[in-house]
């Protein structure tokens, strides 16, 4: 079924069942084969993901951008959010809404989880706060939805299974 996805071009679906396969039997030809595969679809829909997301983008809430919930909690602070995403970082400002003075909170360099795949195997941020991010954008590229999957311990990686912290950014 994962070969049958990859001819089809659904990387997403495909990666998943890559992985299944290599974790049956990760020792045998057929697992060494989908681990390699694993790996190279990594890197392709981290370069999509990755080419979408790379510029600026407003933070409009912890609710679709669509809800009543993001505009009206949006319309109640002076400051918006921003975030700049290039190829190696992620930076974090506020900015004043009236002035349109920016002031710089962090800057956090652009690291993928690669050590569990908590919920996805290639968009999964990890700051440097120990917390671990799955990142997805829309399909017009336009919506940036992040949300708290995991947070890196010294016993490992632990999966968030409940209220987890989530946001919605709108590409400017």
């Amino acid at each position: 079924m994962a070969i049958s996805y990859y001819e089809k071009a659904d990387f997403v679906k495909a990666i998943d069942l890559f992985s299944l396969a290599a974790k049956i039997k990760p020792e045998n030809e057929i697992g060494q084969q989908a681990i390699k595969k694993v790996d190279t679809l990594r890197e392709v829909l981290r370069k999509e993901i990755l080419d979408n997301a790379i510029g600026t983008w407003k933070k409009s809430g912890n609710h679709p951008v669509w809800s009543n919930a993001s505009v009206n909690a949006n319309e109640q602070s002076d400051f918006d959010e921003i975030v700049e995403i290039t190829q190696n970082e992620i930076v974090f400002y506020s900015m004043n809404k009236k002035t349109k003075e920016k002031k710089l909170l962090r800057k956090e360099d652009l690291i993928y989880n690669d050590k569990s795949d908590v919920v996805s195997l290639f968009s999964e941020i990890m700051l440097s706060d120990g917390t671990i991010w799955n990142c997805s954008i829309s399909k017009k590229a336009d919506v940036l939805h992040v949300v708290n999957v995991g947070i890196k311990t010294e016993n490992g990686i632990e999966k968030v299974k409940a209220d987890n912290e989530e946001n919605y950014y709108v590409k400017i």
